[in-house]
């Protein structure tokens, strides 16, 4: 789909940019003496920053590539699940916990998140417990990876293949070596990259607006009127408020308990650069996440859903878009904005993941085999290569098998692990002497129910389309499975601190 010039322009765009982050890499690495350099850095970061490489992995190649394309897809409900009600839940609920996390974490010297909530309760097991739970987030490593295929293969002409193999290639290679050090840079330059791209491409569909939003609410009605309207009864995720509002305020309450997000504050060194970390972040979040009206955008642009008689997957539908809309110089500046989102996140989660699982789940287990910090750092390599190949297959059968998005495959993973965190995270940081009991239940309780419901769906039927022929059926919407966990799960903690009541004071 692409033309020649694109195609030409792409790959010197593609070099450029990898030798770019090369430099950012090697500096860093030069610095890295220890596995604590490598989670946190060795650096003293700007809060600016670390700011800005907050929001940039908050905001992955899911908000720029894939949503948009649920969007597409379903309209105006989508907008205002994703682009208003989820970023403004997940926002107050960073800055309500960032303090208190942070604080707990300098004190203990936390790396991971697996290392915060075993030494908040005083528990291996219960470090182990999340260090296994976090592979669960491998999905959403998936789900950028084919996000990125998507953007390249297109942009440059090439096979899924031959795109996949180059980007697990390059960006596993490189994080081997980076860690913290570089991540932070890197992150800055892909968010200031970012910022651009979102404002390009939120005025992309400048012209659909000439006759004001009833207009442009009009075109998208004439091609479905479930489109143009809050609610979308046709739709997998957005079928009535309880999904599109109620759902996604407590799944974006709890969404910022991830080790790539949370831990973030672990990399300023002064408890004074908090603030301004957490404004930038927050800044450009918002404006990051809704990027995702472009998917309405794409949808004007290919009302079939067809190029050139071709049906669109619904994860190509963005990088179609780009592709065909954009001169060829402004399509490069986006296709960069593209591939930095993805980066920005992917490079956070193999740090954190190969981490915590170095540091967290098989130290512990066969640490009497490792002889001082040099095999830890080989141990920690040859994590991030088997990372590599995992992701690489499963990447692969997600392009070839795709059913109906990767997003769906990675927010049933995701949803789970944070579902799981949200009450450890919350009672310690804001309760003191938890039995450790309490917190375990609550996670235990949040993992069960989350994927009993999403693959059983025999839970009690909340509105009328979990009922078919007066049946219950699987729900099939991560979002409905993740926000019922949560709530079970603080319900259970609620009553297992009545049973084992503890002082409620701020940890000091």
């Amino acid at each position: 789909m692409a033309s020649q010039q694109l195609v030409f322009a792409g790959w010197i765009l593609v070099v450029a940019y990898m030798a770019t982050i090369l430099v950012f890499v090697i500096r860093g690495a030069l610095k890295i003496k220890s596995m604590s350099d490598y989670a946190v850095g060795s650096i003293a970061f700007n809060p600016i920053f670390v700011g800005l490489s907050l929001a940039a992995s908050m905001t992955s190649a899911a908000t720029f590539i894939i949503n948009p394309g649920f969007i597409a897809l379903y309209g105006i409900s989508g907008v205002i699940s994703f682009g208003i009600v989820v970023p403004v839940a997940a926002v107050i609920s960073l800055i309500i916990l960032t303090k208190g996390f942070r604080k707990y974490g300098q004190t203990v010297k936390a790396l991971t998140m697996a290392q915060w909530i075993g030494s908040r309760y005083k528990s291996e097991g219960y470090s182990l417990f999340f260090a296994v739970l976090s592979l669960l987030l491998l999905t959403f490593v998936v789900l950028i990876v084919v996000g990125l295929v998507k953007v390249l293969s297109k942009t440059l002409n090439i096979a899924e293949l031959y795109a996949l193999i180059g980007i697990v290639t390059f960006i596993f290679g490189y994080m081997m070596f980076g860690g913290a050090n570089s991540l932070v840079y890197t992150n800055t330059i892909q968010a200031g990259i970012m910022l651009v791209v979102a404002v390009i491409l939120l005025g992309s569909g400048y012209e659909h607006f000439r006759e004001g939003v009833h207009g442009f609410l009009a075109k998208l009605s004439a091609i479905d009127p479930f489109l143009a309207t809050p609610t979308n009864p046709t739709s997998l995720l957005f079928r009535d408020y309880f999904e599109i509002i109620f759902c996604q305020l407590i799944v974006g309450v709890a969404i910022v308990c991830q080790p790539h997000i949370i831990t973030k504050s672990f990399f300023l060194k002064t408890d004074k650069d908090v603030n301004i970390y957490l404004t930038v972040g927050v800044l450009a979040e918002l404006l990051f996440f809704l990027v995702v009206i472009a998917g309405l955008y794409a949808r004007l642009t290919f009302p079939d859903l067809t190029v050139n008689g071709e049906p669109l997957k619904m994860d190509g539908i963005i990088p179609a878009y780009v592709v065909s809309e954009f001169p060829v110089f402004i399509g490069l500046i986006v296709v960069m904005g593209l591939i930095s989102a993805g980066l920005s996140t992917l490079e956070a989660l193999i740090q954190s993941l190969s981490t915590t699982i170095t540091a967290d789940l098989i130290k512990p287990i066969f640490g009497k085999w490792l002889s001082g910090t040099k095999s830890e750092m080989v141990l920690n390599r040859v994590v991030i290569i088997i990372l590599a190949v995992a992701t690489a297959f499963i990447s692969w059968d997600q392009l070839v098998n795709p059913k109906l998005s990767v997003g769906i495959f990675a927010q049933n993973g995701v949803y789970a692990y944070f579902a799981a965190a949200f009450v450890p995270v919350l009672f310690g940081t804001f309760l003191k002497q938890i039995p450790t009991r309490v917190p375990v239940s609550a996670s235990v309780t949040a993992v069960v129910v989350h994927f009993y419901i999403y693959y059983v769906g025999k839970f009690p039927g909340i509105t009328g389309y979990m009922w078919q022929n007066g049946e219950m059926i699987a729900v099939r919407n991560p979002g409905i499975a993740a926000a019922i966990a949560i709530l079970s799960s603080v319900v259970v903690g609620g009553l297992m601190l009545l049973l084992f009541p503890s002082k409620s004071e701020v940890p000091k």
